[in-house]
């Protein structure tokens, strides 16, 4: 069984006003004290707002869920003592007048010279998710092949509506907001491992990144670890709905390798079309139409069909068919993280976002 690791990224609120609050390094500290979580598990991130976690390398989705929620009640617990609250929202309902301060890194500080007012924005928050892959270059052929699909899996994780604590009209605003960086959005196809290497050098060469870190494609090779890295996707508001979407991921990865041992044509979608699928995934989400991996516009509930029968084969393999497939149910009934952010402003205002992405954090 392939195994996979996931990390997320949450931010820091004050509980009563749902503003975002700089206390990362002693929540940081505190968490790593606990007894739920170690100091490798619980990182930093560029704003002092904002906490990474790591899981373990995992090998079935039960061991994705227990680490995922492990660790979110181990900072949850340590933001408590510190008078705030972490929250699952890939973008902050409301924000400061001023810009929230930087982690103290040489690496984020010369990211804002490089670029302050996109670091003063880069309050998003995100899930990644590791697939370990035989090799570099099996890596690069699963990148070309998901390609198509990161899209789909932008909009089924879409939980970034708000912004400056009014309706941005995009399910997922942090896509956007990534994507302004000279390096992100779709990977590009590469032929192999050493033309990956070859084209990263040369932007490494150009100073127009400092580290690898900074690509921000949105599915990239890990520099840390024997990994393809799943990118595109929102925080989750529910540790099982992060489960979900490891499963979905996994699968994905599973059954393009196999189609690469096989010798199945690479999918083919225009770098252009591919663009704008993906901006089209973060304006709507789950509730209008998708690009399908052909390029055809088609109803997003039957590209999520297609997806799913996509990736069985693996899911049963793995064992994971049901508890994936239920979750997927729930999620077309119940609506995207973003779905439901709108509902509680619809209804409560941000005070009824904050409790949402503040309760739902710890929620099996």
């Amino acid at each position: 069984m392939t195994t996979i690791g996931v990390e997320e990224e949450y931010l820091l609120v004050d509980p009563v006003t749902g503003l975002p609050v700089p206390h990362a390094d002693k929540v940081r500290a505190a968490a790593g004290l606990a007894s739920l979580a170690t100091d490798q598990e619980v990182q930093c991130e560029l704003l002092q707002a904002q906490v990474e976690v790591a899981t373990p390398v995992c090998g079935t989705l039960e061991e994705v869920g227990g680490h995922l929620l492990r660790l979110r009640h181990a900072v949850g617990a340590a933001a408590e003592t510190h008078g705030c609250r972490i929250a699952t929202c890939a973008t902050p309902p409301l924000r400061h007048g001023r810009p929230v301060a930087i982690t103290d890194r040489a690496r984020y500080r010369a990211m804002a010279v490089q670029a302050p007012q996109l670091v003063a924005e880069q309050m998003v928050n995100g899930m990644h998710v590791h697939v370990a892959v035989p090799s570099r270059d099996a890596g690069v052929q699963a990148l070309n092949r998901i390609r198509v699909w990161l899209p789909t899996l932008t909009a089924i994780s879409a939980n970034s509506p708000l912004w400056d604590g009014h309706d941005t009209g995009f399910a997922s605003w942090r896509t956007v907001i990534f994507s302004r960086w000279p390096v992100s959005g779709m990977p590009p196809s590469f032929r192999d491992a050493a033309d990956y290497d070859r084209r990263v050098g040369q932007l490494l060469e150009s100073g127009l990144i400092s580290d690898t870190g900074q690509l921000y494609w949105q599915a990239r090779l890990s520099d840390r670890y024997p990994t393809l890295e799943v990118r595109c996707l929102d925080v989750q508001l529910r540790a099982d709905e992060a489960v979900m979407l490891a499963g979905i991921v996994r699968a994905l990865v599973e059954i393009v390798l196999a189609d690469a041992t096989a010798g199945a044509p690479v999918p083919h979608c225009a770098p252009e079309l591919l663009q704008a699928a993906m901006w089209h995934a973060a304006r709507h989400g789950l509730s209008d139409t998708l690009i399908d991996p052909r390029g055809g516009r088609r109803r997003a509930g039957d590209v999520l069909y297609e997806l799913q029968r996509h990736i069985a084969p693996s899911l049963e393999t793995t064992g994971d068919s049901r508890q994936v497939t239920a979750l997927i149910h729930r999620l077309l009934q119940n609506g995207t993280g973003a779905d439901r952010q709108r509902a509680a402003l619809a209804q409560g205002g941000i005070r009824a976002v904050t409790d949402l992405v503040t309760v739902e954090s710890t929620t099996p």
